[in-house]
């Protein structure tokens, strides 16, 4: 049975949501993947989770990080990995020693985009041992196809699919805590702006 991701024992990756790289996600309204990672980042500072952020060639086409990062994890983004073009982050020391210092061995990934910089290294974590769930709606791919075909691997490599609103939910545990309150507002927040 799969367990369940607390605040004290999980960590937040947030992989590529860079400027150039969000502009492919085409799976999704580009919005609803950038909507749900500023709400991941938001709960993780809510929670105090450890977040490891990083990015691949900043200064090509990929980008800067998105710059709602700097502002809501601004500790994190400072301290970013900046990879010069490692594919899989998991094969970028610098990456996998910052997620191992967290000392959390659930590990909450999204990744931009699912079908080259998401699906490598959440199975590589799982291979290591780490429990991993990818967040699939802070994370998106250029095409249909490409993103069913990494959703397929990934479950098949151990990866627990999940989406923004349920990982919040699962690490609040109770609304009525300080903590809670602060996220049902949070995911009230991410909804409302759509319906009214």
């Amino acid at each position: 049975m799969f367990p369940t991701f607390r605040a004290d024992d999980s960590a937040l990756l947030l992989i590529d949501h860079q400027v150039g790289t969000m502009q492919l996600i085409k799976n999704l309204p580009l919005e609803v993947a950038k909507r749900n990672t500023i709400a991941l980042a938001s709960a993780a500072r809510i929670l105090n989770l450890p977040v490891v952020l990083t990015s691949s060639q900043e200064e090509r086409l990929q980008g800067p990080l998105m710059p709602e990062l700097k502002a809501i994890l601004p500790t994190a983004f400072e301290r970013r990995i900046k990879r010069a073009g490692i594919v899989n982050a998991w094969d970028d020391a610098n990456f996998r020693n910052a997620v191992i210092a967290t000392g959390r061995r659930k590990l909450i990934m999204a990744g931009v985009t699912t079908d080259v910089c998401l699906v490598y290294p959440s199975i590589s974590a799982v291979q290591e041992g780490f429990s991993v769930q990818a967040v699939m709606d802070a994370s998106g791919s250029p095409f249909e196809i490409s993103e069913e075909m990494s959703r397929r691997r990934m479950e098949r490599g151990g990866v627990v699919l999940t989406a923004t609103n349920t990982m919040i939910a699962e690490l609040a545990q109770d609304w009525s805590t300080p903590h809670g309150s602060q996220l049902i507002e949070l995911l009230f927040a991410q909804v409302l702006p759509r319906i009214s």
